[in-house]
């Protein structure tokens, strides 16, 4: 199957004292085998309490009691990019064919995005992250999720990646997890592999 021009729009977030042009060389490692796909690395909104990059939420002081309702204080901002991303690409009206692709905190948001309810689009695949949403869950049951995460990530333990599953699938979410023995707070190249196999398959149906 041929994939039209513009077919898909996969939109990387990056992690907490990144930036976009950070995670952009995934984008660019996946495009040869995803053709007429649009790859898009914004930078988070607010730049970072640590001196460089940027952040979706400060982490400054931040605990499991505290976390979601700072996930929650974030969603204007990060709404703000998503939408203008959405609409200068041309993708206002089909959603369907977006894609959130995070890293670190930028799985918790593209996560958060989904469970919420606020953006249903076709999938997210999430690297190294948690889903800290407050409940109750309320997501499009039509998105599909890949999460990757590695059994020596000292940032965020794997077992979060194990939590998200159950409570996405509880709330009726199709979704597959990649655990990768050994592996810290990062990106492997098993792991973009598997997840540029995902999309992949997504794209071209």
């Amino acid at each position: 199957m041929t994939v039209s021009n513009s077919s898909f729009l996969v939109i990387l977030l990056h992690g907490v004292g990144s930036n976009g042009a950070d995670l952009a060389p995934l984008g660019k490692s996946w495009a040869p085998r995803l053709p007429g796909v649009t790859f898009v690395a914004p930078n988070a909104p607010e730049p970072s309490n640590f001196g460089s990059g940027y952040q979706w939420f400060s982490v400054a002081g931040v605990t499991e009691e505290n976390r979601p309702a700072r996930i929650t204080s974030a969603r204007p901002s990060f709404d703000a990019v998503i939408s203008g991303i959405v609409q200068e690409h041309g993708f206002g009206d089909r959603l369907d064919r977006v894609v959130l692709v995070g890293f670190s905190q930028g799985t918790i948001m593209s996560l958060d995005a989904v469970a919420s309810g606020r953006w249903p689009v076709a999938a997210v695949i999430g690297f190294s992250g948690r889903l800290a949403t407050e409940k109750p869950l309320t997501p499009a049951k039509e998105t599909k999720i890949l999460l990757v995460h590695g059994t020596s990530d000292g940032v965020i333990p794997s077992w979060e990646t194990e939590k998200a599953q159950t409570e996405l699938t509880a709330a009726g979410l199709d979704i597959e997890t990649v655990i990768e023995p050994g592996l810290g707070h990062t990106i492997s190249i098993g792991g973009a592999d598997r997840a540029c196999d995902f999309l992949e398959k997504l794209v071209k149906g």
